[in-house]
């Protein structure tokens, strides 16, 4: 079968990736473009006796100067890379603006089609666009399209075949280029997109006020624009983890509770030995139950950052915070990932794509384990609620010294090792539209296959080291003798200026490095605060246990959407589950080593899901100098309060 290869190219948000969506379907595929964490998109289609592929380039203005390193990704693929025809997508409202990257994309001399994407928009902004006469103009094809809903995007399909087959290449010779006798080239090009926008462009009416603007009068007003910035971030957080929440604790139960004990009486069963079992039952599946809990919380994050970014209103975050972040050399964007990073550190780094400066992405990455995630509030909680009257002001504390760490490395790596100065930045502000549900939808999942496929087989794979270093040598009986145990003894000087030096403590750290929250399990384990007994499995109560835990959650989901504070921020759930383990920890550590441990668990890179980010979005280089950056910074502080407190 012959193969075409289509260039999609324009302006940011002209809505190339909708009209991908609509021609390729499910056919999509997401990367990384090679040597960079720049997103690559992909897809096919089969249409007469062609499969035709897709390659998404990143939006571009110009081809004049490019600055990002989206920009010279785009450049550089076209000028260097095989390809056949260039879809050039151009957002009719802003058609003049679009037209002068298209006047570049014609010295390239390819066969072109151009797609006049929201066409809706512009006859709602009260335009007539005359796409005959552009076809005419520039000898190619030329196709009325609405990205968001599919209309008219098949058309493209045959308009692609032809342009293929006919070697239609965009011709400027009829608009009379010599009559136009500017010295300088950029007046030139600009005098020819304003002759082109006039020959197909007019305006027959004049809207009514529009709906972008009213509500820019709301969003970008100088005081209550802060005030809704703040109600639509709560309320998206909210909606973000009370909907996740209770469902990665059902896919987590649902996994340790049912199919690994399942697991592990079925390998008994055939005759397999105690330690093949557990092995297969707790490490194999265990570490699927790791890398699967995730995936409410990253559709549920993504499908929520992907709607604020296509309705519009994620550049007027920037618009708003862009003064406020100038203070320590970033953009308004910034601020997106930092807030999401108080819930999950992973998906706020993944969300630092929508960053430009590849400097910039790499600071905010490595500023983004410092803000609170809610697994480190599940230790936060229980501890404090364990040592002290007022629990929930040693939490606020606890996060704003994340806060001022988060910056302080802000400032420490702009004046080292990612110093540059300020760059131009031009924020672009699309008007508001609602985003089409199939599209936002396959853009989620586009994004969550690629967590699980990149960032969850690392996981999985660091899940089976640590279950070995907890149960090796085979048969061990008691945690202290098993590789983990005597890492955490030989580990114990080093912790012992901080207050932590019993071996306990530092074996509970290693496995807590999978998650935060496994900290008390694994306290609980060595402790001996759990009940050694195991009750009997019956697989037909455990999948009714099941069920019931799976209405649970689905009954918290409402009960929490109707509470105006989000469930994560209540503290007694976590006070009831490990209430064992208050007097044995009580008497493990005084009140200064409590402290320092705190400071520890908030300092020192969150777990290894963040890792595996850090080194996918930034690099390798960046994740394990962070690993060992933090392991200092944590110490440091912890001795400081271990000292200051004793």
């Amino acid at each position: 079968m012959k193969k075409i290869r289509v260039a999609l190219v324009g302006n940011p948000n002209v809505g190339k990736t909708s009209i991908l969506n609509h021609l390729a379907g499910t056919n999509l595929m997401i990367g990384n473009w090679p040597g960079v964490t720049v997103e690559k998109r992909t897809g096919s289609t089969f249409f007469q006796e062609y499969e035709i592929e897709f390659i998404d380039l990143p939006g571009i203005y110009t081809l004049e100067e490019v600055l990002s390193e989206d920009e010279k990704i785009t450049a550089e693929f076209l000028r260097s890379e095989e390809f056949d025809v260039l879809l050039n997508v151009v957002e009719t409202p802003r058609l003049e603006r679009d037209l002068y990257l298209t006047t570049q994309l014609v010295e390239l001399r390819k066969p072109m089609v151009i797609a006049l994407n929201m066409i809706d928009e512009a006859e709602k902004l009260g335009y007539s666009v005359d796409d005959k006469r552009l076809s005419d103009l520039l000898k190619i094809a030329v196709v009325k399209t609405v990205g968001r809903t599919g209309e008219g995007v098949k058309a493209l399909l045959p308009a692609i075949v032809e342009t293929y087959e006919k070697q239609q290449i965009p011709q400027l010779e009829t608009l009379s280029l010599e009559t136009l006798q500017p010295e300088d080239e950029r007046e030139k090009r600009l005098f020819l997109v304003k002759g082109l926008s006039a020959e197909v462009l007019q305006r027959v009416f004049l809207p009514k006020r529009t709906i972008t603007e009213f509500l820019d009068n709301l969003f970008l007003h100088p005081f209550f624009g802060f005030v809704f910035l703040f109600i639509i971030l709560y309320v998206t957080f909210k909606l973000i983890f009370d909907i996740s929440s209770p469902l990665v604790d059902f896919i987590d139960g649902f996994i340790q509770d049912f199919i690994s004990p399942l697991v592990l009486i079925s390998l008994e069963n055939l005759g397999a030995s105690n330690f093949i079992s557990r092995m297969i039952s707790e490490a194999v599946f265990g570490g699927l139950g790791m890398v699967f809990s995730f995936v409410p919380l990253i559709f549920v994050t993504y499908f929520f950052l992907t709607f604020l970014e296509t309705s519009g209103y994620l550049p007027r975050v920037a618009f708003l915070m862009d003064r406020f972040t100038h203070k320590i050399g970033l953009h308004g964007q910034s601020i997106i990932p930092l807030i999401l990073g108080f819930g999950c550190n992973v998906p706020a780094i993944l969300a630092t794509r929508t960053l430009q400066d590849r400097s910039d992405r790499l600071l905010i990455i490595s500023m983004i384990p410092f803000m609170s995630c809610s697994a480190r509030l599940v230790v936060f909680g229980f501890f404090a609620i364990t040592f002290f009257e007022n629990p929930l002001l040693i939490i606020l504390a606890l996060y704003l010294v994340g806060i001022f760490l988060s910056l302080f490395t802000a400032v420490l790596l702009r004046k080292s090792l990612l110093r540059k100065a300020l760059s131009h930045f031009v924020m672009e502000l699309p008007p508001y539209r609602f985003p089409s549900l199939r599209v936002l939808i396959r853009i989620v999942l586009l994004h969550l296959k690629s967590f699980i496929v990149r960032a969850g087989t690392i996981i999985f794979v660091i899940s089976l080291i640590i279950w070995f270093s907890l149960n090796l040598p085979p048969g061990v009986e008691r945690l202290e003798d098993s590789i983990a145990g005597k890492i955490g003894k030989t580990l114990s000087p080093l912790f012992e200026p901080i207050g932590l030096g019993d071996w306990r403590i530092t074996t509970s750290l290693i496995p807590a490095f999978l998650a935060r929250e496994a900290i008390l399990t694994n306290l609980g384990v060595i402790l001996k605060a759990e009940r050694e007994e195991t009750e009997a499995f019956d697989p037909k109560e455990r999948l009714a246990d099941q069920g019931r835990n799976l209405l649970s959650a689905l009954s918290e989901i409402i009960s929490s959407l109707l509470s105006p504070l989000p469930k994560k921020l209540s503290l007694e759930d976590e006070e009831e589950e490990t209430s064992g383990l208050k007097g044995e920890i009580r008497k493990l550590l005084p009140l200064p080593s409590v402290l320092a441990f705190l400071f520890f668990v908030l300092i020192y890179n969150s777990c290894v899901a963040t890792v595996v980010a850090m080194w996918r979005e930034g690099s390798k280089n960046l994740a394990l100098g962070f690993l060992f950056y933090s392991f200092l910074l944590a110490w440091f502080v912890s001795y400081i309060v271990y000292k200051f407190f004793s």
